[in-house]
């Protein structure tokens, strides 16, 4: 009985990931077999046109290195912050029965930090787009 269990432990050994190292490396050499089949076989044309930037079929209009307005990362920042709070309310909607009344009382406290931040950042003027 006790040598059974001996050899329970040892069934974890390097060689079991053999087939995983083998799967990678077939991937990894898949993937730059294909880009260097594609660079060696693929046609090389360079045309004015193709040393051109694309723009996705807009003209293009003077320098992408002009400053931008600072708003638009502001409110890009606030959406991706208050997108993500919103996660955190899945957890209590799937356990909802089991937390029970400390649960919402929780879930009634984030939600009421999360309004305060909202009315601060409003108040503050941080979503006005005018000025």
């Amino acid at each position: 009985m006790m040598h059974h269990f001996f050899l329970q432990i040892n069934t974890n050994s390097a060689a079991n990931y053999l087939p995983i190292v083998l799967q990678v490396v077939f991937a990894l050499g898949l993937v730059f077999t294909i880009i260097w089949g594609s660079d060696l076989l693929g046609p090389k044309r360079k045309t004015s046109d193709k040393l051109q930037n694309f723009e996705s079929g807009v003209e293009i209009k003077g320098n992408a290195r002009q400053p931008m307005a600072i708003k638009y990362f502001l409110v890009a920042i606030l959406f991706v912050l208050f997108d993500v709070e919103v996660i955190f309310f899945y957890p209590y909607a799937v356990n909802f029965r089991e937390l029970g009344w400390g649960g919402f009382a929780a879930v009634m406290l984030f939600v009421g930090l999360f309004l305060s931040g909202f009315i601060y950042i409003f108040k503050k003027g941080a979503l006005k787009w005018e000025e």
